[in-house]
């Protein structure tokens, strides 16, 4: 005996042996309970998903001995030609091959006969999208009107190209896409059964790569257990189907928060040079940052629906913890230009260096401040007309820069710029608020300066703590500061009004907050 694929030997035959469908197998359920079931069905939704399985167990519940019932005997003549396909009341017609208005004619003369043994004559039509429009019209008034012993059960893939005047006369029934938990639970059972060990990881990267089809993961399987002696391990199961190691994905996504450019680029080159798909590792790139932002958006789903991130809890864990640190309008960013790219790799000749030239881009892109970060820097602004930093230019901890020489004293401008310097070194901020300033003289351990604007006052004084911890380490003692205000006579307040508003610290604080620039002349015209 020749052997039998998965999808083929364990196709439920019963409504209850159905996964994921439960809104559609309750509904019949219900519907032959109440003795409430239409002429006409229609079945729609995505491949492999068990439309044409539910067809074929409605069929049976309806011409069951005992029926019609939700419980199918299977036992009777009626349920066995149908489970083997040989049933002379039951037509599975392919809607692709016979789409013609011929075909359609030819249908409607045999419903005038009835039955040969079974209660009704069922006319299972498969793909019933691809009918002609005249195959269509042919089919309208018998699908309106049918004779009782006739029932009709459609199944397609692709409701919408349907004509409204036969979406209108049948009941429909969408089935869903099954989740990948769904079907890696169910296909851990059919190993059991076939005493098959395979790991868990295996089974959800087949479920994973189904793409929500239990006839694509069998097929899956089968392939894998075909192609395999004894244990199937993760590694020969990413062998045997040529899959891209989720390790991978999860890799780049911390090699990008990191700014890791040469592991970026190594796991690029990992994933060419195994064969696969550039492609179609970008849309699991761009899923993965996808399902980022929903996990670090918290996302819950809605009563009755599946999570909409739909990974395996040990992975969910992991996508918490790299997002746990990173700010929400990086990663947003993040996905924006991923998405803004799909064109340049669907259609590029070089996807790789297209892919490449994305992550460029990324790190070209400075991290984006949030919306709430620059209102409350504007509200403390406000509220303090204080110079605040922003993240670019934040003060940030460094190691002491070892002094090779003599220590400093500063008592001229020469050895004030050496002094200036290490500071610099030091502190890059307080080093560029100082060099705004002129050194002026020493008096005992007192250093006078000598402003040259008022920008830099309310900065200077706030960090004089810190100017008398560095000139400790760099001169041998500790130096305090006294800053001398700049004179500005009415006249040139007067003559120079921009000038003087230009000086206030509130307008440097928000060019540094936004990263401005000064603009003396704005020409409207």
């Amino acid at each position: 005996m020749s052997y039998l694929v998965l999808a083929r030997k364990y196709r439920p035959q019963t409504f209850e042996q159905v996964i994921g469908q439960s809104h559609v197998t309750r509904t019949l359920t219900n519907a032959m309970k109440a003795n409430r079931l239409t002429h006409a069905a229609l079945f729609s939704g995505p491949r492999g998903t068990g439309k044409t399985t539910v067809a074929r167990i409605l069929a049976k519940a309806v011409n069951c001995t005992k029926g019609p019932t939700p419980q199918p005997c299977g036992q009777c003549r009626s349920c066995l030609e149908i489970t083997a396909g040989s049933a002379s009341d039951v037509f599975e017609i392919d809607g692709a091959s016979n789409n013609g208005v011929d075909h359609i004619r030819e249908l409607r003369e045999n419903t005038r006969y009835i039955p040969v043994h079974s209660p009704r004559k069922i006319y299972i039509i498969d793909e019933v999208h691809m009918l002609s429009t005249p195959a269509f019209n042919a089919l309208l008034k018998t699908l309106e009107e049918p004779p009782e012993h006739v029932m009709f059960i459609f199944a397609t893939t692709e409701a919408h190209k349907i004509p409204i005047t036969i979406l209108s006369r049948c009941q429909q029934h969408d089935f869903k896409r099954l989740s990948m938990e769904a079907i890696s639970n169910y296909m851990q059972t059919l190993c059991q059964q076939e005493k098959i060990e395979i790991d868990t990881s295996s089974l959800d990267m087949i479920a994973r790569t189904s793409g929500g089809s239990m006839r694509d993961g069998l097929s899956l399987l089968d392939q894998v257990m075909g192609c395999s002696q004894g244990t199937i391990t993760y590694e020969l199961m990413l062998e045997i189907l040529g899959i891209i190691d989720r390790k991978c994905i999860f890799d780049l996504g911390e090699a990008v928060f990191k700014d890791d450019i040469s592991t970026i680029l190594g796991i690029i080159d990992q994933v060419y040079n195994k064969g696969h798909q550039i492609k179609e590792f970008y849309n699991q790139l761009l899923n993965h940052f996808r399902n980022m932002l929903i996990i670090k958006l918290a996302v819950k789903p809605l009563p009755g629906s599946s999570h909409p991130v739909d990974l395996p809890e040990n992975e969910i864990k992991l996508l918490q913890e790299q997002v746990q640190n990173i700010p929400l309008p990086r990663l947003n960013q993040i996905l924006n230009l991923f998405k803004n790219e799909e064109a340049a790799i669907r259609f590029s000749k070089q996807a790789k260096l297209t892919l490449e030239m994305i992550f460029f881009r990324i790190f070209e892109t400075r991290p984006a401040l949030p919306v709430e970060t620059l209102i409350a820097k504007l509200d403390r602004l406000l509220k303090n007309p204080e110079p605040i930093q922003t993240e670019a230019v934040k003060e940030t901890p460094q190691k002491t820069v070892p002094v090779a020489v003599a220590l400093i004293t500063p008592q001229d401008p020469a050895s004030w710029e050496k002094l200036l310097v290490g500071i610099t070194k030091q502190r890059p901020a307080l080093g560029t608020y100082l060099k705004k300033c002129s050194f002026n003289k020493l008096n005992h351990n007192i250093i006078e300066l000598n402003l040259k604007n008022n920008e830099s006052i309310q900065y200077i004084n706030s960090k004089k703590n810190l100017f008398k911890k560095i000139c400790n380490e760099l001169c041998g003692q500790e130096y305090d500061l006294k800053l001398n205000y700049p004179e500005v006579s009415d006249e040139k307040v007067a003559d120079d009004p921009k000038g003087n508003a230009m000086k206030q610290s509130i307008v440097s604080a928000a060019l540094e907050i936004f990263e401005g620039s000064r603009i003396e002349h704005v020409n409207l015209l």
